[in-house]
């Protein structure tokens, strides 16, 4: 293979590998951000149950007050009851025990039922709260990863910066600009493998006699239709493929 065009396939590994780590590099903050939503949102669900229990239990007091009330106006009535003096008065006062007997059983009845909502709210809270530890959990857990995974990341970009400046180096000027300019128009992608008389990248058949050069792999020949300079990845030989198979135990 000519020695620049194995540069040059090198040289695009490297800058293929280097952007994928800029991108996830790039891409952290906003990693960052969704953890803490996640984290928000389930404090939030928990802020929400915390609030629905107390207006519950607020809810409840009140009731208790107004039940309160009526059972000491229901005291008083039966205190009347045994001192009035005639048969309109005994059923006036009657009316009025009845009354605050039955408003009582129905504050009672909605005593009960904010019991047993309780009951639920409470239920709520804690899973909420479960949820909210495990998010945590997974957060911490999420954290410790990218850290470890920039500190990956940025160790790659560094090496190869070193090693793609020592392939620059190594490259004939005129071949390293033709990949610069075909990079730069090409979203960074410069190189291509020409497989089946066909440029792999942007699927445009090449002329015979230009897939012809492109399979000796002995020069820099570009793609007419995307400019990018092509190579041909010849099939491993059976022996090569028969020692790269697995071997029975």
């Amino acid at each position: 293979m000519h020695p620049d065009l194995e540069r040059l396939i090198a040289l695009q590994r490297l800058d293929t590998t280097a952007e994928a780590a800029r991108r996830k590099l790039a891409d952290e903050p906003e990693h960052v951000k969704a953890i803490e939503a996640r984290l928000e949102a389930a404090r939030q669900r928990v802020a929400t149950a915390k609030n629905a229990l107390a207006a519950n239990q607020a809810a409840r007091r009140e009731i208790e007050k107004d039940v309160a009330m009526h059972q000491s106006r229901l005291s008083k009535f039966r205190e009347t009851a045994m001192a009035v003096k005639t048969n309109v008065e005994y059923h006036a006062v009657q009316k009025e025990i009845g009354y605050a007997q039955g408003e009582i059983k129905t504050l009672e009845d909605k005593v009960l039922e904010r019991m047993l909502e309780a009951d639920e709210l409470t239920a709520a809270l804690k899973k909420a709260e479960a949820d909210l530890a495990a998010e945590q959990k997974a957060a911490d857990a999420d954290r410790k990863a990218m850290t470890a995974e920039h500190a990956e990341l940025q160790a790659s970009v560094d090496r190869i910066v070193g090693e793609r400046a020592q392939l620059v180096a190594a490259l004939d000027r005129a071949v390293f600009a033709i990949f610069e300019q075909v990079a730069k128009k090409r979203h960074g992608v410069a190189v291509a493998e020409a497989k089946d008389g066909i440029c792999t990248i942007c699927h445009v058949r090449l002329r015979p006699q230009v897939f012809n050069t492109v399979r000796r792999n002995d020069a820099i020949t570009q793609c007419d239709s995307c400019q990018r300079v092509l190579y041909f990845a010849a099939a491993p030989s059976p022996a090569a493929a028969s020692d790269a198979s697995p071997q029975p135990s």
